[in-house]
């Protein structure tokens, strides 16, 4: 369970992480914490997967790089297994799974815009499903965040 620290600490990170030599002291420092208490805190919320994710997000496109929505049909017997394949490329920003016909959703992140179909190709040899890309047509910036 989160306490009001932990709720503190997710929502100051939530577009507040400070740019410094000494980021987690820094956060630390506004709830009578310690830099080596803050990256504790943080490593139980992943441990408990309070949290799934601890880490910037990039701007790929910015970066002369791609961002593409891709979807699978999954068997639900092979759902854990199909994750792990999906999810060893260090590519894939995220995974998650709908209660859907295409019941597998994951965001791929690259560094060249070709590396998307070669990593759909590397996907559905290594899993022998089909991977449907949605490449992104119209960007919308909405600030998503989630108050803890």
């Amino acid at each position: 369970m989160l306490d009001e620290i932990d709720r503190a600490i997710i929502n100051q990170f939530q577009g507040g992480f400070p740019l410094s030599h000494s980021p987690f002291a820094e956060v630390g420092a506004k709830f009578g914490l310690d830099e080596a208490q803050v990256i504790e805190r943080i490593k139980a919320m992943r441990d408990e997967a309070s949290i799934t994710r601890f880490g910037p997000l990039f701007n790929a496109d910015a970066m002369g790089g791609a961002f593409c929505l891709c979807a699978m049909a999954v068997p639900s017997e092979r759902f854990d297994e199909t994750v792990a394949l999906v999810n060893a490329h260090r590519e894939v920003a995220h995974n998650y799974q709908r209660a859907h016909a295409l019941n597998m959703w994951f965001v791929l992140a690259t560094e060249k815009p070709e590396r998307i179909a070669e990593l759909c190709a590397e996907i559905e040899a290594q899993t022998g499903l089909r991977v449907f890309a949605f490449p992104k047509t119209r960007e919308f910036f909405v600030e998503f965040r989630v108050r803890a």
